[in-house]
């Protein structure tokens, strides 16, 4: 597949979280650890916005407005200018952050933590209801990633960096994620699995961190298709455009120095010939 092409400059220093959605006016993603938003103007400009001491992850909410993941808590924000509304911390440690989430079917807002320094099994994965009640999904996990949910939404798909592991849940209302197993194993000299996303065919694209690279890989678990990118962080991925068929992948500074990579932090594009799914809403 054809390299993913830089549509903008290297505006974050680590930036994650994409997210397409009409009511925004297009595109927005957060350079996490300055604890701001990033929206992509049709004319290409990039326009930011500071949230918190970290914004790790964000929504569109059905009401207006947006659902976001900051340090140690959620927050909502109507969208009118008003101060975001915090729903109080979930832990109280200085040294565990959230990192990244998503929507599932039902319109509840998921995101998962891990330790500054990546300590083994710090992270969690908690679940936003719509009634704004916090539930601890499960723990014990190390870099909680990416994480979505199939076409049907009868599966979820989610990563935990360390593991180099694509998993796979059952998932329905009642229940929520059952059924834990693996789909997808990578290679270390490939990079760790960072954000996902799930097109309109069922595919997973998967962005490797360290990788260079997008991976797309069937419902099966068979790699498919390779988008490569130019810098060696890549994080996280999501369709966008008029027709949802553009993809859009962000990448990440850190860890690099000043001089090294002067394409890193930029956002990337790449039309891969599949459609993607609209971005699903949080109902609270």
């Amino acid at each position: 597949m054809d390299q993913a092409e830089q549509i903008t400059p290297p505006v974050a220093h680590h930036g994650e979280g994409p997210v397409w959605w009409v009511g925004w006016g297009g595109l927005r993603w957060v350079d996490m650890l300055a604890g701001d938003v990033l929206s992509l103007a049709p004319d290409g400009q990039v326009s930011r916005r500071h949230v918190d001491r970290v914004v790790a992850a964000m929504r569109p909410r059905a009401a207006g407005g947006s659902v976001f993941a900051v340090e140690r808590g959620f927050a909502l924000d109507a969208g009118d200018g008003s101060p975001l509304r915090h729903l109080g911390e979930l832990w109280s440690g200085a040294d565990v952050r959230f990192n990244d989430g998503s929507c599932d079917p039902h319109g509840r807002f998921y995101c998962g933590s891990m330790a500054y320094d990546e300590a083994a099994g710090r992270g969690a994965l908690y679940c936003l209801e719509p009634d704004h009640t916090t539930r601890l999904m499960f723990s014990g996990v190390t870099v909680s990633n990416g994480l979505e949910w199939a076409p049907d939404g009868s599966r979820a798909y989610y990563v935990d960096s360390p593991t180099q592991r694509i998993d796979v849940f059952d998932y329905d209302a009642g229940s929520g994620l059952s059924n834990r197993r693996t789909l997808v194993e990578i290679p270390t000299a490939s990079g760790a699995p960072d954000g996902l996303t799930v097109d309109a065919e069922g595919g997973i694209w998967v962005a490797l961190w360290g990788g260079r690279a997008v991976h797309r890989y069937g419902p099966d678990g068979r790699l498919d298709a390779v988008v490569p990118v130019p810098v060696t962080h890549v994080t996280a991925c999501t369709f966008g455009g008029s027709q949802l068929d553009e993809l859009f992948i962000t990448t990440s500074r850190s860890a690099l120095g000043p001089a090294d990579e002067p394409r890193a932090g930029a956002l990337f594009r790449v039309v891969p010939g599949i459609r993607g799914l609209p971005a699903r809403t949080y109902g609270g």
